[in-house]
């Protein structure tokens, strides 16, 4: 355990945030890691790290007040591993754990567990979790509250016969979803009999490696999309505001590279729509914290659909908090601690436009991953520009975990601003030693398709 803590500056910073937690462990890694860190001290809390032996000198390790370490490289041995964070919880004496986003932000045994021991998990409810991991419940909560759907099962299908009779009944081309799945992965678009007797046996097997189950179950497929969703907030008392919407259409293999707000393409009306469906859904959960409600806008007719509902933290989350001005992780930890959201939505009034590139340690082309040693690095900066992210000159990018090295932002006054404004600080942004994928956003950002904001989902399959 590494213990860094300066406890006079923070007992005379605590004294002034009566109500808040005392220490926040973060059961996480890398740039959120970060991200959550920085909050707290903001708010007067001090931060628990946790670490894997090959984390043992990330930036996260090294700003927390305290750190421990968990585990070996692999996840499962270390920030997958429950009994060995709640551990750490207990010997540092943690009153709260913030999840982050990924590994167990989703774990519904993990939040129960959290409760039993009586650690404030910084996120939604238990049940929360649960019906809104659960791809299917949560198909059938939209349906009960009126939410748009796309045509498909409420329970998963026990066999590929019964897949196959829902594919007929459908209409091809559909999707076979991994119920417990999420985050764009457990999909395989089927658009024939013989396509669905290939792969249901595949995907269940995929499905239960990646989720621990593999219940599957059928969606039309919608195919010319784009990839739109709300940011909610919601706090205990029955309080619950969107802030805007975020696009994520630019996407390879259904992971997000490119994400803005708010969305280039939707009228003021749909927009409403999208919005009041979302608090919809949220008041048929009775759901609580932070979350987001994606959907799927069929860009041929211009009608929305319910896709799924993510219980944590999106990587994505700072272009909302750019463009509202309302710092997310802060308002997570309050409304977790039980503070009621002095935040109305009559408060939200976004005029302006965000832009963010996901920075990975992958080849630009191939995509192929490219761990090793930054042996140069240059950061840009200049006025609407931001920077999450956790690598260093020298760091060694890890070859266990996601290949994210940060999230490159920009905010402006108009879209085409912040496209010229995310241009200058891809160019000034230099990482060294490794491969990384800023040479593939360039391209982007100059595409007069991508310049026109109309495209969908498939924009990379044509994108040279």
């Amino acid at each position: 355990m590494v213990n860094r803590l300066n406890t006079e500056s923070l007992s005379l910073s605590l004294k002034s945030k009566k109500g808040l937690f005392r220490k926040v462990l973060i059961a996480n890694r890398g740039e959120i890691a970060l991200r959550v860190i920085r909050a707290c001290r903001e708010l007067g809390i001090a931060t628990v790290a946790v670490y894997s032996t090959a984390d043992e000198h990330s930036l996260h390790v090294k700003l927390a007040d305290e750190a421990v370490c968990i585990g070996p490289p692999q996840s499962r041995g270390s920030y997958l591993h429950i009994g060995n964070i709640l551990s750490a919880a207990e010997i540092t004496d943690a009153d709260a754990i913030h999840p982050g986003y990924g590994f167990l932000s989703e774990n519904a045994e993990f939040a129960r567990l959290c409760a039993e021991y009586q650690i404030a998990f910084i996120g939604p409810s238990v049940q929360n979790i649960a019906i809104m991991g659960e791809k299917t419940r949560a198909r059938a909560m939209a349906l009960a509250a009126n939410v748009p759907l796309l045509p498909g099962t409420l329970e998963a299908v026990p066999d590929c016969a019964a897949a196959e009779r829902a594919a007929l009944e459908i209409g091809y081309p559909v999707i076979l979803k991994a119920s417990a799945g999420g985050g764009g992965r457990g999909i395989h678009i089927i658009r024939s009999k013989e396509d669905l007797l290939q792969s249901f046996d595949r995907a269940s097997s995929e499905a239960l490696a990646a989720f621990g189950s593999g219940a599957l179950y059928v969606e039309k497929y919608c195919q010319s999309p784009r990839h739109v969703e709300i940011q909610v907030l919601c706090d205990r008392y029955g309080n619950r505001i969107t802030l805007g919407e975020r696009d994520c259409t630019i996407q390879r293999r259904h992971q997000k590279l490119i994400e803005e707000s708010p969305c280039p393409l939707i009228d003021d009306s749909t927009r409403k729509s999208m919005a009041q469906a979302a608090l919809a859904l949220c008041a048929a959960a009775e759901y609580e914290n932070v979350g987001t409600v994606e959907f799927l806008l069929d860009t041929q007719d211009n009608h929305f659909y319910f896709m799924e509902m993510n219980t944590r933290i999106q990587v994505e989350h700072p272009v909302t908090e750019m463009v509202t001005g309302i710092d997310l992780i802060k308002e997570q930890i309050k409304m977790a601690a039980g503070k009621k959201l002095a935040i109305r939505q009559s408060d939200v009034c976004i005029t302006t436009h965000a832009l963010e590139c996901r920075i990975n340690a992958e080849d630009p082309d191939t995509f192929a991953p490219s761990p090793g040693v930054i042996t140069a690095l240059h950061v840009p900066g200049g006025f609407g520009v931001r920077v999450d992210s956790f690598i260093y000159d020298q760091y060694r990018v890890q070859p266990y975990y996601d290949s994210m090295l940060g999230k490159l932002i920009v905010h402006a006054g108009s879209r085409l601003e912040a496209i010229a404004k995310m241009q200058q600080a891809l160019d000034e942004f230099v990482v060294e030693g490794i491969r990384t994928n800023i040479a593939f956003h360039k391209r982007v950002m100059l595409s007069k398709r991508f310049l026109s904001g109309d495209y969908d989902t498939h924009f990379l399959e044509t994108f040279v």
